[in-house]
């Protein structure tokens, strides 16, 4: 039998998160193993290609300019320097309530950076590729853990073995290092799902992001780059289920017309131009965020519902917050005290997001009208009261 190969740190899944936490340790002087089944996607027509774009806030900018990646992505990042929200009524849709909220209000440039997570995750896997402290193993993927006091045993598909310090669990929702740690989750249900794709549009967005509320869910749309001279924004549209799978059905044409309805016409007829994600929307937490040796990170760790650009900037905290630990004190990778450290920092954290967003998510999904009364009162009260304002707006920035 082969002699298991030794490095600091295993992580389990090659997604953003993943990327992140490995180019991380690496630079901060840790050996890293990272394995993924699948490979990178080549762009929005691969159908592994993640279709969903992120509006990476101030903290996770930081994070990625630290590893040397934010350079690479830098031309293609459309900062958000306006958040539209609107609240909707009747059918056909038309706006009943709606105020804007601007950055350059508390003094910022952005609210965030948007970017496509196809192209974010191809520049870290290109940065992961070269560094040297960096074993990256795409096509074999986790299969088996065993744990020690000092280290974990782990095997992955391909029969390979490795001796780490610390295992990082970062490898999706239904996490199979997670799983083999014994540590389970527990999954709020909303009946909804989420279409993930790219339009072009007749006018220009201007920067802005616009969140649209009707029973069902938000439609969301965001800046991105030109799409062959054409202005160009990712759309997140959530809907109950039967209505989403009815729609995910539609031709083009068809499917076009239906998202411009739904948008309002504000940035005129929508052309969609990438295929269609569709995916359950849930809020799901592990039970627990550690094991002997194993950290869960992600969504491995937590799954929320896609509003306001919580769900990557909150995997990114989770790095963030190894990082640190691990680098005030080397020596204390992956034992008992720094997993507890790890677990009592982000636990709590997590834990108010997924309150807050699973509160709003059903508020903002409700048609009974005073729920919708509500919505549309709190929208204005929120933005009216200045103090208010800035603080919702600097707690949605990552402060």
């Amino acid at each position: 039998m082969t002699a298991a190969q030794q490095t600091d740190i295993f992580i389990s899944g090659a997604g953003l998160a993943g990327l992140a936490a490995a180019l991380g340790f690496a630079y901060a002087g840790f050996s890293v193993v990272l394995a993924d089944p699948t490979p990178p996607p080549s762009g929005t027509a691969d159908p592994t290609a993640d279709l969903r774009s992120t509006a990476f806030l101030a903290p996770a900018r930081a994070l990625l300019d630290e590893i040397g990646a934010w350079g690479p992505l830098d031309a293609d990042a459309i900062p958000l320097a306006t958040l539209r929200v609107a609240d909707c009524a009747g059918d056909p849709p038309a706006i009943r309530t709606e105020r804007a909220f601007t950055s350059a209000d508390l003094g910022q440039p952005a609210f965030g950076w948007n970017l496509p997570n196809w192209l974010t995750r191809r520049v870290l896997t290109e940065r992961a590729a070269c560094h040297p402290a960096i074993d990256l193993r795409l096509g074999a993927g986790f299969a088996s853990i065993l744990t020690r006091d000092r280290e974990a045993l782990v095997t992955l598909s391909d029969g390979a073995r490795l001796k780490a310090r610390l295992a990082i669990a970062a490898d999706g929702r239904a996490s199979p290092l997670r799983e083999a740690a014994g540590i389970g989750v527990e999954t709020t249900r909303y009946g909804q799902k989420a279409l993930a794709f790219a339009v072009t549009h007749e006018k220009p967005h201007e920067n802005v992001s616009t969140e649209l509320y009707l029973s069902g869910g938000a439609f969301v749309l965001v800046p991105l780059p030109d799409h062959e001279g054409r202005p160009a924004s990712a759309v997140v549209w959530m809907n109950d289920g039967a209505e989403a799978l009815r729609l995910h059905a539609l031709d083009d044409d068809a499917f076009g017309a239906a998202a411009t309805v739904r948008s309002c016409g504000v940035l005129g007829p929508l052309t969609p131009v990438t295929a269609r994600a569709l995916w359950p929307v849930v809020t799901q937490r592990a039970t627990a965020l550690t094991a002997r040796r194993v950290a869960v990170i992600a969504e491995a760790a937590h799954v929320l519902p896609p509003i306001g650009a919580q769900g990557l900037n909150t995997s990114l905290q989770d790095v963030r917050t190894l990082l640190d630990l691990t680098r005030a004190d080397p020596s204390d990778l992956g034992s008992d005290a720094m997993l507890d450290a790890y677990a009592r920092t982000r636990a709590r954290d997590i834990a108010a997001r997924a309150r807050i967003i699973d509160l709003y998510n059903r508020l903002c999904r409700s048609d009974a009208p005073p729920l919708q009364t509500l919505r549309s009162l709190g929208l204005a009260l929120i933005h009216d009261a200045a103090p208010l304002r800035h603080a919702v707006m600097r707690a949605g920035m990552g402060g």
